[in-house]
């Protein structure tokens, strides 16, 4: 009896793998092999970058709530710690936002904690 192999399944997985790495370099979107190892590598830098993504805003909020801060006349972590000692519960992206966007509701918010 001859040995059964599921090659619908095998091709299917291969083909959805495939078309994840369109737009691949060369080898990397046409070969199994290599296109494999280049999704499986992509993935684990997709993992990787989400967290330094969250860390790349939180320093882009900062330095934004600094030079929003200086402005009024104090450094970022003189504001930080009246903004925690007075008990206002706003997190740096919307503090950020404030400072970018809406410069007057920053200045009153520092005009407050002074």
């Amino acid at each position: 009896m001859p040995r059964s192999v599921n090659v619908v399944a095998a091709r299917n997985r291969r083909r959805k793998v495939l078309a994840q790495t369109k737009g691949y370099f060369g080898a990397r979107s046409k070969v199994w092999t290599v296109a494999k190892n280049a999704y499986e590598k992509g993935l684990s830098y997709a993992y990787r970058d989400r967290k330094v993504n969250k860390r790349n805003f939180r320093a882009l909020w900062i330095q934004r709530i600094n030079a929003g801060a200086r402005i009024n006349g104090m450094s970022y972590s003189q504001f930080i710690g009246k903004i925690h000692s007075n008990n206002i519960d706003l997190n740096r992206k919307v503090l950020a936002d404030l400072a970018m966007n809406h410069p007057k509701a920053f200045a009153a918010i520092c005009n407050k904690i002074k």
